[in-house]
């Protein structure tokens, strides 16, 4: 069923606008040369038409001489039109192409500044259609409708005046059709605009749900979902025709008004100006030029409603991209950051007062509370510490707020209340880039990069040489199935890394913590997608990788956290148990069971 739409206009038209003339002025140069060669073709288009009039009174009074210079000053009046009008669509190809380089280039580099919080709450598709579909209307509108405005900006007001000039009685006329078609225009540009706005959103959300489906197609065809899918696009699809609909329906209604009105016009003009003609009041040269002005007077108008699609689309999708550069970036009020200990060995934690402490890899919580969302809490006064070199893990069901701790250390989310210590300082007064250079973390969702092996592993050290990426393979036991690639450490990875297995790729991930060599490292769920025997290859890694380093895990498989130094049991965002492996068996709590439930599961 199609859905009905308001017409309320763009929320912020005039910053989008304001915007945009701020991203052309940066190319002043060239677009101004633009308009010089538009105003150039305009004027030569005007001129032209008016060379009408002596042409023709020159044939009538038989002056040859009068006439063939006429004629060639005509010519050579259209040829400057012809050249002007090249060298201005070449020029401005140019000027939008950096215009749209630059939008695309702060776009992208002020999405990397946003949080978090963010890109969970959205769509990557409907990110991704801001680089697409928003910006691909942006560059229509530049590339078609930037020369249009000027050239019948000039048009209309060059051949109205004109007009007035050769026959004010008949202008009268031409005044009156002018003001019916732009009423017309605005009525039906209102229409449209929220119309537009609209197909800009549902094409963002048809987007994401495209690329959800794309990506998860063994998922769908498990579960035999086909039939279930494709009617949820086709409702999406729907509401993005509907709002097409909308917006091309009204659109499409420009042109053909503004004809009929101009022809109504020419009808009415014709029939005056031949009694005035007959009347002697007008030479027939003059009559002859004017018709063809009268004529030629909606042909701007024609140009500017038939672009107003591309205007009306790139303003709702540069208003889309505009909100998205305006969304607050991550706030970092940190002044302590990471330095090179004065001895050239290992890190400290440099303050703005030139004290100095060393980079231990100490972590505490004092009386945290947190929450995604407001008033709903999801950690609830959460105390622990990991002094240096400790292996802490955290276990608990889903939801219990284990990976939420994790994303505290980080900084990913800010606390609530209480605070979070990293070697005796807060981590909100730590710049966030020192502060998550000095943490290494393996995720349970593994994410590869287009690009070699090596590329992937490189990635936690972009500076890290060959031996330092194969030592750290080694480190994860990934050297041994890398090697058996078809090129090695050069074979390429793509799609996510769709053709290596779910372990593979989890010891890539490992891998790249491991190249980076941090005194904190987090593992969140890191061997869940790995088997028992590649597990125990690689616990004999990570112990090497783990020795002297702070290490929170977070383990499903209970057995991998048997040597944890504590193990804090969570339940409701709640530390309910905390002790090693041996004291909580004998607590026989909820520890206990879990651990027993592993086994009787497996």
């Amino acid at each position: 069923m199609a859905r009905q739409y308001n017409n309320a206009r763009p929320k912020d038209l005039r910053y989008t606008v304001g915007k945009l003339l701020d991203y052309m002025g940066r190319h002043k140069l060239l677009l101004l040369l633009v308009a010089v060669l538009v105003t150039f073709s305009a004027l030569a288009n005007l001129l032209g038409t008016y060379m009408i009039r002596p042409v023709v009174n020159d044939l009538v009074d038989g002056d040859l001489d009068a006439l063939i210079r006429g004629v060639v000053i005509t010519a050579c009046i259209y040829a400057v039109g012809a050249l002007s009008s090249l060298g201005y669509t070449q020029t401005m190809v140019k000027a939008a192409q950096k215009v749209l380089y630059d939008i695309r280039r702060d776009l992208f580099a002020h999405l990397q500044t946003l949080p978090l919080r963010f890109f969970d709450t959205r769509r990557h598709g409907d990110i991704m259609s801001y680089f697409t579909g928003d910006v691909d209307t942006i560059s229509d509108a530049l590339n078609n409708s930037f020369t249009m405005l000027i050239q019948s900006f000039i048009q209309m007001t060059g051949t109205l005046l004109i007009l007035f000039i050769l026959n004010w009685r008949l202008s009268l006329f031409v005044v009156l059709g002018y003001l019916a078609m732009f009423l017309y225009i605005r009525y039906s540009g209102r229409r449209s605009k929220a119309h537009y706005s609209h197909q800009q959103q549902y094409l963002g959300e048809l987007n994401g749900y495209i690329e959800e489906m794309v990506s998860g197609q063994k998922v769908v065809k498990v579960f035999n979902h086909e039939e279930e899918n494709l009617e949820k696009f086709r409702a999406r699809n729907e509401a993005l025709r509907a709002a097409g609909e909308g917006a091309q329906s009204y659109a499409a209604t420009m042109v053909p008004a503004v004809v009929t009105i101009s022809y109504i016009n020419y009808a009415i003009v014709a029939v005056f100006g031949g009694l005035l003609a007959l009347r002697g009041l007008a030479d027939v040269g003059s009559l002859a030029s004017y018709l063809v002005f009268v004529r030629q007077a909606s042909m701007p108008i024609n140009q500017f409603t038939a672009q107003s699609n591309f205007l009306l689309a790139a303003l709702a999708g540069a208003e889309r991209v505009f909100q998205a550069m305006s969304q607050p970036p991550e706030v970092d009020e940190g002044k302590v950051r990471l330095a090179r200990a004065e001895d050239g060995k290992g890190w400290d934690w440099l303050r703005e007062d030139g004290t100095r402490t060393p980079l231990r890899g100490d972590v505490r919580f004092e009386n945290v509370d947190f929450g995604y969302e407001e008033g709903r809490t999801i950690l609830h006064d959460v105390s622990l510490y990991a002094k240096p070199g400790q292996k802490i893990a955290f276990v608990g069901s889903t939801g219990a707020g284990k990976t939420t701790i994790t994303n505290l250390i980080n900084r990913f989310y800010d606390v609530q209340k209480g605070r979070v210590v990293y070697d005796g300082i807060d981590v909100r007064d730590i710049r966030k880039d020192d502060l998550r250079r000095s943490l290494g973390i393996v995720l349970q969702d593994t994410h590869l990069f287009s690009g070699t092996i090596a590329d992937n592993i490189r990635f936690g050290k972009l500076d890290a040489t060959q031996e330092e990426v194969e030592r750290a393979a080694r480190i994860a036991n990934a050297d041994s199935f890398i090697r058996r690639l078809p090129k090695g450490y050069d074979t390429m990875v793509t799609s996510d890394g769709a053709s290596l297995s779910q372990g593979q790729r989890q010891l890539l991930a490992i891998a790249r913590a491991a190249v980076e060599d941090p005194p904190v490292l987090i593992l969140d769920e890191a061997t869940s997608s790995i088997d028992t025997r590649t597990e125990a290859l690689i616990e004999k890694g990570m112990d090497g990788l783990m020795e002297g380093r702070t290490v929170f895990v977070i383990a499903h498989r209970l057995s991998t956290v048997r040597n944890a130094d504590a193990i804090m049991v969570l339940d409701h965002g709640r530390i309910v148990e905390r002790g090693d492996h041996e004291d909580l068996l004998k607590q026989k709590g909820m520890y206990y069971q879990l651990y027993h439930g592993m086994f009787e599961l497996s």
